[in-house]
C-alpha cells in the first residue's frame, strides 16, 4: 500500500533527535516492524471517506508513535525480554532508557498533532492517551487476581488496547469532516476490531508457538494476567483444574504450563475466546454500513476478518 510507504517515511523523518541514544532505541523498536494496524485503520477510513491530502500520513505516524511508546512502557512493566522475535528495548538498553525514550515518543507525537492545528484531533488523541494510561493501571490492579470478572477483563481491553484502535479510525473520519454519525460508526468499528485483536492475542498465548508469536509462550501467565482463556477454563473446569489455574495466576507459575494449556483446550476455552472475537468482528462489520461502497471499505471489512484469522 503506497500510503503505508509514505507513513514509514514520515516515521523515520520524525524520529530524529539530537540525542544519540534516543535515535538508537526509537529506531530499534520502530524498525522491529509490527503490523502497523492502527495507522492502517486511519488511512483506510480516510480513503473510504474521500480524503486525499498528506495530513493522513502525519496522523498515522502519530498513532504509531503513541502505540510504540506504550510498547516501550509495557515491556518495562511486564519485565518482557522478547517482542516481535527480537529482544525488547529494555532487555537491550535497560529499563530507564526505555521509559525515557517512550516519553520522547509521546512528546514527539504531541508536537506532531499540534502542528495539524486541529483542536478536534488533539481532543481525540489526548483522551485516548489518558484512557490508555488508565487501562495500564487497571491491568496492574488485576494482576495475579483469579477472581476478576469477564467484564473487568474486557474493561482493560477497552481501555488499554481498543481505545487507540478507536481513536485511529475516528481520526480518519475527523480529518474528512464526516458527520457525527459517521464519525461514531468509524470509532465503533475501530473499538470492536481492537477488542477482537486483543482477544486473539490472549488466545495465541495458549495456542501459538514462540516462533510464530515473536514472544515467549506463557508470558501472560508468568505475568499473572487472568485473560479470557483462563477465566473460561476456570468456569468450565473441575475443582482441581480450577485450583491449578488459580494458583498459577496468583503466583505467576509457568512450570505447569503444559497441563494448563491442556485444561484450556479441553474445556473449550480457546474456541469460546475465538467466538467472542468473531462476535466483535461482526459488530465491526455492521458499523461499516455507514460508509459508502468502495475498495477502501472492502479493505476495512477484510482487515476485520484478518484480525481473527492470524497466528501471530
Amino acid at each position: 500500500m503506497a500510503d503505508m510507504a509514505e507513513v514509514d517515511q514520515v516515521i523515520h523523518q520524525r524520529l530524529s533527535s539530537r540525542i544519540a541514544l534516543v535515535n538508537q532505541i526509537s529506531h530499534y523498536i520502530v524498525q522491529a516492524g509490527g503490523k502497523r494496524v492502527r495507522p492502517m485503520l486511519l488511512l483506510l477510513v480516510a480513503r473510504a471517506l474521500g480524503h486525499d491530502t498528506a495530513e493522513r500520513h502525519e496522523l498515522a505516524a502519530v498513532v504509531e508513535f503513541i502505540h510504540t511508546a506504550t510498547l516501550l512502557h509495557d515491556d518495562v512493566v511486564d519485565e518482557s525480554d522478547l517482542r516481535r522475535g527480537r529482544k525488547t528495548a529494555n532487555a537491550m538498553f535497560g529499563n530507564a532508557a526505555s521509559v525515557l525514550v517512550g516519553d520522547f515518543l509521546y512528546s514527539r507525537a504531541f508536537q506532531m498533532m499540534v502542528s495539524t492545528n486541529r483542536l478536534r484531533v488533539m481532543e481525540v488523541l489526548a483522551e485516548a492517551t489518558n484512557v490508555i494510561a488508565e487501562g495500564e493501571v487497571l491491568q496492574l490492579m488485576n494482576m495475579h487476581d483469579p477472581d476478576i470478572s469477564v467484564d473487568d477483563y474486557l474493561r482493560v481491553i477497552e481501555y488499554k488496547t481498543a481505545k487507540l484502535f478507536e481513536a485511529s479510525a475516528r481520526l480518519g473520519a475527523v480529518i474528512c469532516e464526516a458527520s457525527p454519525e459517521v464519525e461514531e460508526a468509524c470509532a465503533g468499528y475501530g473499538r470492536t476490531v481492537g477488542t477482537a485483536f486483543q482477544l486473539i492475542d490472549d488466545l495465541l498465548d495458549y495456542e501459538g508457538s514462540t516462533a510464530e508469536l515473536g514472544k515467549n509462550i506463557g508470558d501472560d501467565l508468568r505475568e499473572g494476567k487472568p485473560t479470557l482463556p483462563l477465566l473460561v477454563a476456570m468456569q468450565r473446569g473441575t475443582p482441581e483444574q480450577r485450583e491449578m489455574i488459580r494458583h498459577a495466576i496468583e503466583h505467576g507459575e509457568v512450570e505447569r504450563m503444559p497441563e494448563i494449556v491442556t485444561i484450556v483446550r479441553d474445556t473449550g476455552a480457546l474456541e469460546a475466546t475465538r467466538e467472542a472475537a468473531r462476535d466483535q468482528v461482526a459488530r465491526a462489520q455492521a458499523h461499516l454500513a455507514m460508509l459508502p461502497e468502495s475498495p477502501w471499505r472492502e479493505a476495512l471489512l477484510q482487515l476485520s476478518a484478518d484480525s481473527i484469522g492470524r497466528s501471530s
